[in-house]
């Protein structure tokens, strides 16, 4: 998958605290320094500062405590920091680093207490004593992380190979059209959630589905499963755009036969179907009771594509029958269809106030999906302050124009 995080911050700085697409002020009106220009470094240098004083505390502790026990009287001791030092060393140093550090912390307290003539006191004795049992149990404790570690990277490569086959990665170019994205999980290490997209050529066009399912955890997950493996058939076999979203009804009623508990009774899936034909310059859109598509047009202007007629989500057919009627709108070259979950609209500041895609795209022109997408994930980040409420997915498709050349983007 082609995710959208955007780590470089660096370039962001450079270029003044605007990201891709922002409107270059006029030269001559003097142009304002984003957020992170004053400071000049931006959050990942200040990141990587704090990583590099915390793997060097341990070191640190012991110079502490060596520099105490010198310029004190020998009654005063620093043994706090002198046992400290090897536990704060076992989750971040190997096995052999925290066996060195515990040696160097005894060698350290025999040294001092030879040169001050107490070693043969009893407190001095105990605390020395004391001091070599935390270095060994530090590198037990060591063992035990690294073994943690393992068992976290074996349950994240698994992770990764149920997202690759849940949510594939489409292709960069589909029939003419270019397509990029976006999954953000809300909940940390995790790496699919309840929000899908996926995207299927056919005979009939490109067809597209982006939705929300109700509900978190494996449960969402396997609801997931469930529509994305029903929209890739009905896609292909459908002779509308409606029907297909019939079939996702169908499919979710089923696997809520199976369901126990509250999701038997009250599992949907909010879902917006597009469909857009091979050689033709328009849209359709089936909207399931989900955010509106936006519409971003090559001069900068932006349209919203809400549904004219309401409908229930997916999975809620039995509350009543309403039949799905295709909404069909002009997709010129150079436009770009945006369609997401409500984690974009749904992300709030420290005031508490939703980032609103709307007014932060309208007037602002990007090159390919990729960049839209790179430029929204960044800035519902820097929006939130990097904690999500609710999953993310971004799904954008361009229309190039005539003539335009391809190009190439890292996935």
């Amino acid at each position: 998958m082609r995710p959208g995080d955007v780590d470089d911050e660096g370039a962001y700085a450079r270029a003044g605290g605007r990201l891709p697409g922002d409107p270059v002020p006029d030269p001559g009106l003097g142009d304002e320094p984003g957020p992170l220009a004053p400071q000049g470094r931006p959050p990942r240098r200040r990141t990587s500062f704090r990583r590099a004083f915390v793997h060097a505390l341990p070191v640190l502790l012991i110079v502490v405590a060596i520099l105490y026990d010198i310029f004190t009287p020998r009654y005063f001791t620093a043994g706090p920091l002198y046992t400290a030092a090897p536990l704060v060393a076992a989750p971040l140093y190997s096995r052999r680093g925290t066996a060195l550090t515990g040696v160097a912390v005894v060698a350290a307290v025999v040294g001092l207490q030879l040169g001050k003539g107490v070693i043969h006191y009893v407190d001095s004795l105990t605390e020395l004593i004391t001091i070599a049992t935390v270095a060994v149990l530090a590198v037990l404790v060591n063992g035990l992380v690294r073994r943690s570690d393992e068992r976290l990277v074996s349950v994240r490569e698994i992770a990764e190979a149920a997202q690759r086959a849940v949510l594939p990665a489409p292709a960069e170019r589909i029939a003419g059209f270019e397509i990029a994205v976006c999954y953000q999980a809300a909940q940390a290490d995790a790496f699919i959630g309840g929000d899908l997209y996926a995207v299927q050529d056919s005979a009939r066009g490109v067809r597209l589905i982006v939705g929300d399912v109700r509900g978190k955890g494996m449960g969402a997950v396997a609801a997931v499963a469930v529509v994305i493996g029903a929209f890739r058939e009905a896609a292909e076999q459908e002779a509308t755009l409606e029907a297909v979203a019939q079939r996702l009804e169908r499919a979710l009623a089923r696997e809520g036969t199976r369901r126990d508990g509250l999701d038997a009774f009250e599992g949907f899936t909010t879902a917006v179907l597009a469909e857009l034909p091979h050689g033709g310059g328009t849209v359709r859109i089936v909207n399931r009771g989900h955010p509106p598509p936006l519409l971003l047009y090559a001069d900068g202007t932006l349209g919203p594509l809400p549904a004219h007629e309401s409908a229930l989500p997916l999975g809620m057919g039995e509350l009543g029958v309403w039949p799905d009627r295709a909404e069909e709108t002009a997709f010129p070259p150079g436009a770009t269809l945006l369609l997401y979950t409500d984690g974009l609209t749904e992300a709030r500041d420290a005031k508490g106030e939703f980032y609103d895609p709307q007014a932060r795209l309208t007037g602002r022109v990007f090159p390919h999906p990729a960049s839209l997408l790179d430029t929204l994930a960044e800035e519902v980040r820097r929006h939130s302050g990097g904690g999500m409420a609710d999953d993310m997915a971004l799904l954008a498709v361009r229309r190039p124009r005539r003539g335009e050349h391809d190009h190439c983007h890292e996935p």
